[in-house]
């Protein structure tokens, strides 16, 4: 086991020659040129299609929309009317429950005048012959 062992000779040999295969940088550049290529055209595609489905809605709801305005503008029309003749009637409510008020609203809503007041009549203008 502790035997003396011959010493080996060195040889000295040159290491293997490794055979370097070069992968040719062209072919890699152009097929990543390609790739690139068709995730951009992939991408324009779908930008394509979300801008047409965005355009396809927005024609379809501009009409809706139109006419929801329409309907709101006719809305505040009446509202405005009715707010009108709600202001009337509150004053006319007013004026109808002032004692100040009652003999002239005798008057106007009765055929009653005050003894010295004297009624007048229009008549058209009639040519008698």
């Amino acid at each position: 086991m502790n035997a003396l062992q011959h010493p080996r000779p060195e040889v000295t040999q040159a290491p293997p020659s490794r055979r370097v295969i070069e992968r040719p940088k062209r072919r890699l550049r152009q097929r990543s040129h390609h790739i690139m290529a068709l995730e951009t055209t992939i991408k324009i595609g779908v930008n394509l299609a979300i801008a047409t489905a965005a355009i396809s809605a927005l024609t379809q709801l501009l009409p809706h929309h139109w006419s929801q305005q329409d309907k709101l503008r006719a809305i505040r029309t009446e509202v405005n009317l009715t707010q009108e003749r709600v202001n009337n009637l509150q004053l006319e409510l007013k004026r109808n429950f002032d004692p100040r008020q009652s003999k002239v609203l005798m008057q106007q809503q009765g055929y009653r005048f005050r003894p010295g007041q004297k009624q007048v009549v229009f008549r058209n203008n009639v040519e008698i012959e």
